[in-house]
């Protein structure tokens, strides 16, 4: 029941080339290694909800994903960021910036932005 944000974002050549592919660096919420490579994304669902129907239960799903990026340097959150989009966009719709900033506890710089998803069941 989640979109395919990794299966999309790796079949990108330019995202490939930024966050590598032995592995992806890539990861859902939660799973990035401790002290992982940069640049590196974490993706989740913060919100979403069914195509309902009076006369059918739904065909398709809506869901609010959220993109983190981060890297030693801004540039690098930026490019990153920009391939990830890219990437995202040929399927789902960017919906919100939410700026950049620098981990007070990591010093990487993060950027971050959020995708509408609707996929069919």
């Amino acid at each position: 029941m989640n979109p395919p944000v990794f299966e999309t974002c790796k079949a990108s050549s330019a995202v490939k080339a930024l966050l590598g592919t032995n592995p992806t660096r890539l990861y859902q919420f939660g799973v990035a290694p401790q002290n992982a490579s940069m640049p590196y994304a974490v993706w989740q669902v913060v919100g979403g909800s069914p195509a309902n129907f009076i006369n059918q239960t739904p065909d398709i799903d809506s869901y609010t994903v959220q993109i983190d990026v981060y890297a030693n340097d801004a540039k690098t959150a930026r490019i990153a960021a920009m391939a990830l989009r890219y990437a995202i966009e040929k399927t789902a719709n960017v919906v919100f910036y939410g700026g950049e900033n620098i981990d007070p506890e990591t010093g990487a710089f993060r950027e971050m932005f959020r995708v509408d998803w609707f996929v069919h069941r």
